[in-house]
Order: C-alpha cells, then sequence, then structure tokens
C-alpha cells in the first residue's frame, strides 16, 4: 500500500533562477525506511517539508504536481490537518520545543490531538522508556544537552503514534551508542507498527544497513529512487564503505560492516598497516589542572589535567552530556569553574572579552548565533573593529580558509559550511594560539567536511592548537592526531587517534572494523596499504 506519493512534483522558491524540486515522481510504500541523500542545498528539507505540507504552506514558493500524503493531497491540507499521520522533527530541535520540562514536551503533542489523560500517561512512559530518556523525565528542556534535546524531539513525535515519521538529521548530535539506540527503537516500529520513516542524514555510514530504499538529490532538481547499494554505486555521497567499493571495484555498495568484512575477506583484500600518524610535540600553548564545573549538585567536569601543544589537532569524543562542551567553555573561560588554566601566561577567566578571545576562542554547536549583521562584509568588518585588527583582516583570512564569500551576501542565505568558514575567520581575526570547535561537523556534508578538515590542518600548520569536541568519529580520525575520550565530566582516554579508537567498537571507524585488527582509519590509509 503506498503511503507517500510524488506525482509530478516542483518546488520554486521566490527570486530562484531553477526549481529546488523538479518534475519529481516517486512512491512510497507502508512501512519503509527511506533515507534521503544529497549534499547541503540540493533540496532534501524541502522534499521532507513537502511531505507535511510545510512546502509551501509554512515556506513559501510554488509546488506543482501532487503530494499525496495517507491519499490526502497536500494541496488541500495544511501542517495541522495531517498532524495524525504525519511526524516531523528538523534540524534544530530546541527551536521546535513549545514548553520547559522533557516530560510535558511528550505530552504536549498528544494534548493537542484530544488523547485521554490516561492514555497519554502510558505512552509518555513507553515513549520514555523505548527512547532511553527515563532519568530525564523532569529536566528543563534548556538544560539538556544537544543530543538530549534530539532523543527528547523524537521520543514527542513517537509518543503521537504516527503513520509516517518525516527526520531531519536525527542523528547529528548523538553520540554513535546513542545514535544506534534511537536507530534501533525506530527500526522496531517499522518492522513490527509498519511506520513508515523518511530520513535525511549526512552521516550515512550510521543508517544505511538499516535502509529499504534511498532518495539521492544531485542537486539539479532531480530526484533518483532505487536500492539503496545501487544509489550509493552512482551518487556522488561517498560514506566510507561507497568509497571502499570504488576503491576495490564493487557494485552495488555493502551497506553493513559486516558485508563489507565477508567480502573483503572473500577476496583475500588486506591493506598493508598504515605508518603511525606522528603527535606533534610543540609547546604547550594551554594547560589546564584540576579543571572543575558545577551545575548546583551536578558536576560536569571533574578535575581535568589537560595540556595543549601548539601545531596539533585534538579530538574529544564521549557520550552526550559527558561535560565535552562545558570542557571547552571552561578552557575558553567563560563559565565559571575551579582549578588553574594557562595560556602562554594569561588566565582567559581573568580577561575581558576581547582580550581573552586573542588568547583562546570558541566555535559553539550553533555557530550561526555568532552572525547578526546583514551582510558578510559587515560581519567581517565588525570582527576586524572588536580584534583591534587591521582593515580587510578578517575577509583576508576567510580567502586563505579557502572560502569565496560575495560580500553582500547575507549570512542567512549562506550553506551550513559557507557559515561555518565566516565565523571560523570572525574567531580567529584576534590570531589566538588555541582554537576550540564544538561539534563542527553538524549539518556538513562530505565535500563540506573534507574543506573542513583541510581548514583545520592549515591552522594546526600554522601553529595554532585545534581541540574538536565531536561526536563524528569518521572525521575525527581523518582530522586529528590525538584523541580524548570523556564520559562522567573525567578524561578516561588519552593517546594516539588510531589507538584510542580501535581500542572500542563504539568509536571505531567502519573501515577499522571491516579489516580489523589492522588500524586503518580511512579510506587513504586503505589505498596506501593497497598500492
Amino acid at each position: 500500500m503506498t503511503v507517500i506519493g510524488f506525482h509530478q512534483v516542483s518546488v520554486t522558491y521566490p527570486g530562484a533562477e531553477r526549481p529546488v524540486l523538479n518534475e519529481v515522481t516517486f512512491e512510497l510504500p507502508e512501512g519503509d525506511l527511506c533515507l534521503v541523500i544529497g549534499s547541503t542545498g540540493s533540496g532534501k528539507s524541502t522534499l521532507l517539508g513537502a511531505i507535511n505540507s510545510l512546502v509551501p504552506h509554512f515556506t513559501g514558493g510554488t509546488l506543482r504536481g501532487r503530494v499525496l500524503v495517507a491519499g490526502r493531497d497536500t494541496a488541500q491540507h495544511r501542517p495541522r490537518d495531517l498532524a495524525d499521520v504525519v511526524g516531523y522533527v528538523g534540524q534544530d530541535p530546541l527551536r521546535g520545543f513549545v514548553t520547559d520540562t522533557v516530560e510535558d514536551e511528550i505530552a504536549y503533542g498528544m494534548e493537542q490531538l484530544g488523547i485521554t489523560p490516561p492514555a497519554m500517561r502510558k505512552r509518555v512512559e513507553e515513549t520514555l522508556d523505548l527512547m532511553g530518556i527515563a532519568e530525564l523525565r523532569r529536566r528543563p528542556l534548556a538544560e539538556l544537552s544537544g543530543g538530549q534535546q534530539q532523543r527528547v524531539a523524537i521520543a514527542a513525535v513517537l509518543a503521537a503514534q504516527p503513520r509516517i515519521l518525516v527526520l531531519d538529521e536525527p542523528t547529528s548530535a548523538l553520540d554513535p551508542t546513542a545514535a544506534q539506540d534511537v536507530l534501533a527503537a525506530i527500526g522496531t516500529l517499522v518492522h513490527e507498527v509498519g511506520l513508515t520513516v523518511v530520513l535525511a542524514e549526512h552521516r550515512l555510514e550510521r543508517v544505511m544497513q538499516a535502509a529499504d530504499s534511498m532518495l539521492w538529490l544531485p542537486g539539479d532538481g532531480r530526484v533518483l529512487h532505487g536500492p539503496p547499494g545501487a544509489m550509493l554505486a552512482q551518487a556522488t555521497i561517498t560514506p566510507p564503505l561507497a568509497e571502499l567499493a570504488r576503491l576495490a571495484g564493487w557494485s552495488p555498495v555493502p551497506l553493513s560492516v559486516r558485508e563489507a568484512r565477508r567480502r573483503a575477506l572473500a577476496e583475500g583484500l588486506a591493506p598493508a598497516p598504515p605508518e603511525p600518524r606522528p603527535v606533534s610535540t610543540g609547546a604547550v600553548v594551554l594547560s589546564a589542572r584540576r579543571l572543575a564545573v558545577r551545575y548546583g549538585a551536578l558536576i560536569a567536569v571533574n578535575a581535568v589535567d589537560l595540556d595543549l601543544a601548539a601545531g596539533t589537532v585534538t579530538a574529544l569524543l564521549g557520550r552526550n552530556g559527558a561535560g565535552k562542551s562545558s570542557l571547552l567553555w571552561a578552557l575558553q573561560g567563560a563559565l565559571t569553574c575551579s582549578g588553574e588554566l594557562d595560556v602562554q601566561g594569561h588566565d582567559p577567566r581573568r580577561l575581558a572579552a576581547a582580550q581573552a578571545r586573542r588568547q583562546v576562542t570558541l566555535v559553539p554547536q550553533t555557530a550561526a548565533d555568532l552572525l547578526y549583521l546583514p551582510s558578510v562584509a559587515a560581519e567581517c568588518g565588525q570582527a576586524d573593529a572588536e580584534s583591534d585588527a587591521e582593515p580587510g583582516t578578517t575577509a583576508g583570512l576567510l580567502r586563505d580558509l579557502g572560502v569565496e564569500l560575495p560580500p553582500e551576501r547575507d549570512p542567512r542565505d549562506l550553506s551550513e559550511g559557507q557559515r561555518l568558514a565566516l565565523v571560523l575567520a570572525v574567531q580567529l581575526a584576534a590570531r589566538p594560539p588555541v582554537l576550540l570547535l564544538d561539534e563542527p561537523t553538524r549539518g556538513l556534508d562530505y565535500r563540506a567536511k573534507a574543506e573542513l578538515r583541510g581548514i583545520v590542518r592549515r591552522l594546526a600548520g600554522e601553529g595554532v592548537a585545534v581541540l574538536i569536541s565531536t561526536h563524528d568519529v569518521e572525521f575525527a580520525a581523518a582530522t586529528s592526531t590525538r584523541t580524548l575520550l570523556m564520559a562522567d565530566g573525567e578524561v578516561i582516554a588519552d593517546g594516539p587517534t588510531a589507538e584510542v579508537l580501535t581500542s572500542s567498537p563504539a568509536y571505531a571507524p567502519q573501515l577499522a572494523k571491516v579489516f580489523a585488527p589492522v588500524p586503518v582509519l580511512t579510506a587513504d590509509d586503505v589505498a596506501a596499504g593497497l598500492a
């Protein structure tokens, strides 16, 4: 039975030169888990929004053709008219919350649908358990980590028991284990109650093994629909297993580590171990001793000792709520914390904000929050003034980062990768010796992540010490030489990236699992090992 049908659908936004979606036709059956892939700006969010009629009723623009959802034409049904059959979770969960606490947020959608209080109470309990967030039930939403907020947003939608679930990057803020748990819970509903799921995700390595079908948006308005392995074989989107398939000449692309490992073993595909990456032993530019952060009775960072050397790239991993963001904010001097902190002879906590930025700067999870002026040129000029830098310094940094942006462009019209590059240039205008990045790959496609990797390496080559908090183990594996692992506010592992990542199944990159015990981390390692 078809539950979602697109028939010759085109979507054009005001002022656009061409449609975002052009003559799109496909059908999805009930109980299908469909993965939507494409580069940033290819139209994935537009496609998802058309399913619950946010496009065009909320976003504006012109929609031609027909979109049928559970037999209802979205041209005649606004989002509220589809709320009983379609649940939607966007990229930024916090923007969608309407209550103050976890339990109230999960109940809110059911209240709007007129579900009886006894049924609501039962569903709240079931959903809390399903998503593994029962201990958060009375927590204020604003105090949760990004990953915890993401799980609550999904729980609030699932509690209403829709027939169709639409998810826009549902695992972007989740640690690997949490992402696996959430996807397993969704997969259970797909297989046991016939839930239909349409899911857009940049980190395909997390979800592609669960997909029944795939929609690929090449970026020219087309949408191609087919089996995941066949789609990945022709797509320009290349998760690690797709890169391996191209190196080995495999088609279709294996969708799981098990499938790839069996094929590699059968064909005798065994790369030589890569050369160990040198860990820089440059001068220490940041030193923290017994650094601790408390929020009331909660100890977020517990007596952490940390040294960062010039010219190094360090990854910071750990589950949601482990204290990673709190540690970064404490190192930047913005949080009240105890312990010793020294950045080239200065304590950022005792400096004015402008002076602290010259010692250590932080790009937060929501980097776009730092952009508030109407044009790229205005942002660059303001950064120069605030940093006492020569006019043109920030614009020059942006060019040095390899990004060319029109000066008159509104930052809100930039892609996620372009906005991140602009924020990096703004923050680096003060020429700090230490750069902290909190979840910088959230919302970035593989191409944008490769560009960010090049930027980070270039900064390290200039002597900047870079610390990256991330849940993206593939990015950490390809970018860093040293990795820290946090749990319950403490650093529980610290060593070379290859050693820390390959010693843990939860944090090992896909190719490390395929070729274990050979410690390859990336497709480049495999290519070099097979040469």
